[in-house]
């Protein structure tokens, strides 16, 4: 089993993560589980790759791997480039100012409070979020915690953002504000981001590319290049058209799998 990282300048290719073979095994013997098994796959710089799939597929446990909280029993990764890691739930510290939460990755890498809270003022405006640096996050509404996580996780200074299922808990106009949002970051800041959803319309309206994982153990069943041209509409014809279609894969899948 082997993780590497590279960085991102010292590159000759264009690849940000890589996975070769890669399984992950939890527990030992007649009683483990396999949550992964021989995934390859490559993930572009610059590139939107969503994971679909039903529930306990190892989506979330691709992307622990990425990001370096877990090791695979067998296999490669090699992730060349910073990662930032964004969740459901926000996660941000309630004793601590929007402003603050947002300026901690600067804080942590010794940088001085007046340019940690400009640049944290600065990505702040970025997320839409200008001039409500100074409340808490129980003063904010769901979307804009999201909003304050996404902006401390670009504060990370990462070249590859790593999201598990971050606006599942959000109302569909609230979802479909942030969609816009995130898209614009994505297109402004060259991020390569890999995006867990069980949204499969969610992950046409963003992504250039849909990877389908089959249930437990996680395999990869299809890839689904998205060619619809920006910016697009959850409820477009386009982008309905393509949902259904990975909707029904996902369900043959489903269904072969309790078979």
């Amino acid at each position: 089993m082997t993780v590497t990282e590279a960085p991102r300048s010292g590159l000759s290719t264009t690849t940000a993560i890589s996975l070769r073979g890669v399984s992950k095994a939890f527990g030992h013997g007649g009683n483990a589980v396999v949550a992964l098994e021989g995934i390859t796959l490559d993930v572009a710089r610059g590139e939107f790759v969503c994971l679909v799939g039903a529930s306990g597929c190892g989506k979330s446990t691709s992307l622990n791997l990425i990001a370096g909280l877990d090791r695979p029993t067998i296999g490669e990764v090699a992730v060349h480039g910073r990662t930032a890691l964004m969740f459901q739930e926000a996660a941000l510290f309630p004793w601590l100012t929007v402003r603050d939460n947002v300026a901690l990755p600067l804080r942590l890498a010794g940088r001085g409070k007046a340019e940690r809270h400009r640049r944290a003022d600065e990505l702040l405006e970025q997320v839409h979020l200008g001039g409500q640096g100074g409340r808490r996050p129980h003063e904010l509404s769901g979307g804009m915690r999201q909003r304050a996580a996404l902006a401390r996780a670009l504060a990370q200074d990462a070249e590859i953002l790593l999201m598990d299922e971050p606006f599942g808990a959000l109302d569909a106009m609230t979802r479909d504000l942030l969609h816009d949002e995130l898209e614009q970051v994505w297109s402004t800041t060259g991020l390569t981001i890999v995006f867990v959803t069980h949204n499969v319309r969610e992950a046409a309206r963003l992504s250039d590319r849909i990877v389908l994982l089959t249930s437990l153990p996680g395999k990869v069943a299809d890839e689904f290049p998205v060619t619809i041209a920006r910016p697009r509409r959850i409820d477009s014809p386009e982008v309905m058209g393509l949902a259904a279609a990975v909707t029904d894969r996902l369900r043959a899948e489903v269904r072969r799998h309790g078979d």
